[in-house]
């Protein structure tokens, strides 16, 4: 197929995107945009199950913590098969830029038998090791049944979260952010109306929305499929064809397993800093699970260009477009920093209402302030290691981001817990060391990245196989 054959598709099939020609700040922003708004409306259902608890729970602080301070665990455990999901973006998203639509559609088939076999060990793991894992992060005596109870339900959604994520990455590939979104508004209608009435009329209170959480990505799992068996373009999901490619296979795990072994690694710190914030009591760890919320709809923002910035490289880097690899870096760091910038601070400038919304409890308040003036003020400086980092997953060179993040952002961190904080033992001294490491991870991840790109971007590209 000729590129202006290949560009006539892009813009034809079931939204799919030209991502080789053109122009590139209103791609970038239709296809950053709506997958931001995807992750935001996400956690905003997700935020209904911490304000529901919190409001409507017998014992509202215990179960605001148990909802609340989870994400670390479940993301230590999820990340790796998380970042296997970004490796299938990259391999698709190769394949369509140079022009392999058969290889790109084997690719899917691939990446979707992935996403069920994932989702089922993930499914025993989180299961069997969620209580010791809760245990060995000091968690609360009052609090770690409830969050015991919620972690086993949530992971029995587990095949179905994977499924969606992959799915999701494979509409990602040709530029599809948008029907992401309406499975993510459909499942979060419908998880927000379960958790009312799971919590308020039947008291079943975490379990309640650990149910209610289960269900809703039951339905955004189904959906997604649903949209790739329709699909008319090369990403075409056809359930008899499911099965691995080997050399498919090796693609995504060697661009996928650095990435999300950089997720565990980083999640191993977080979980080490949550564990060091359990020994500041329930109070604390119920204000920080509150500020985390408005902290992940600023994240998302970075993770949109962060999504942006790996398809649309990938694609050109295939092609040989490198002067629009460089464009698009420079587009997505702009644009990410300014964005969460403005959204982080919305939240600083609002925050007494923001927190409101979550609790009522003066003492769970004051920490909820403290962390959002902490790591709100100066979160958009994430940018600069994440969209650094995508520049170079998108020409295949993973596990560099993956190992300067490591060092700069979870060893450091380890560090700080445990030397710093045990000298200097408060809620702030501790909370510091997000903006901190984030300053030392930035600048190593942005040198390597013009270091990389500027030897690459010179010899000529090695088509995929």
């Amino acid at each position: 197929m000729t590129a202006k054959g290949y560009a006539m598709v892009s813009r034809s099939a079931s939204g799919k995107m030209d991502m080789l020609s053109g122009s590139l700040l209103d791609k970038i922003l239709i296809f950053a945009l709506p997958l931001a708004a995807s992750s935001i409306l996400q956690q905003l259902f997700n935020s209904v199950d911490v304000a529901v608890v919190g409001n409507f729970a017998r014992d509202k602080a215990a179960a605001t913590a148990a909802v609340g301070s989870n994400g670390s665990v479940i993301n230590l455990i999820i990340n790796l098969f998380v970042g296997i999901s970004v490796g299938a973006n990259v391999v698709i998203s190769g394949y369509l830029g140079g022009h392999n639509e058969e290889k790109a559609g084997r690719a899917v088939h691939s990446a979707m038998t992935i996403a069920a076999i994932s989702g089922v060990i993930l499914l025993f793991i989180g299961v069997s090791v969620a209580k010791p894992i809760l245990i060995l992060m000091n968690t609360p005596e009052n609090v770690l049944d409830y969050a015991v109870q919620y972690l086993r339900i949530y992971f029995l959604g587990m095949p179905f979260i994977m499924v969606y994520n992959f799915g999701s990455a494979v509409l990602r590939s040709i530029g599809d952010t948008k029907r992401p979104l309406i499975c993510l508004v459909v499942s979060g209608v419908i998880n927000a109306c379960l958790n009312l009435v799971l919590v308020i009329v039947f008291h079943l209170d975490v379990a309640g929305v650990a149910i209610a959480t289960v269900f809703s990505n039951v339905v955004s799992s189904t959906m997604v499929v649903i949209f790739l068996i329709r699909e008319k373009s090369a990403v075409k999901l056809d359930l008899k064809k499911l099965g691995i490619a080997k050399s498919d296979l090796q693609r995504m795990l060697a661009i996928g397993v650095p990435a999300g072994l950089q997720s565990m690694v980083f999640s191993v710190s977080n979980v080490i800093i949550q564990s060091v914030m359990n020994g500041f009591g329930t109070s604390a760890v119920a204000g920080s699970a509150v500020s985390l919320n408005y902290e992940n709809f600023s994240y998302y923002i970075i993770a949109a260009f962060n999504q942006a910035c790996v398809t649309f490289t990938s694609q050109n880097y295939s092609a040989g477009n490198y002067d629009r690899c460089r464009r698009v870096f420079r587009l997505c760091m702009f644009l990410g920093m300014v964005m969460t910038a403005a959204l982080s601070w919305s939240f600083i400038l609002g925050r007494h209402f923001f927190i409101s919304l979550f609790t009522s409890e003066p003492e769970v308040a004051g920490y909820a302030v403290t962390r959002m003036m902490i790591i709100l003020s100066l979160n958009f400086l994430s940018n600069t290691y994440e969209i650094g980092g995508a520049s170079l997953r998108g020409i295949g060179k993973s596990m560099t981001p993956a190992v300067l993040t490591i060092f700069g952002t979870c060893i450091f961190r380890l560090f700080w817990a445990y030397t710093v904080c045990r000298a200097y033992p408060s809620f702030d001294v501790l909370l510091s060391v997000y903006p901190i490491s984030w300053c030392i991870t930035g600048s190593a991840v942005l040198i390597a990245s013009f270091l990389i790109r500027r030897r690459l971007f010179v010899n000529p590209v090695r088509k995929l196989a």
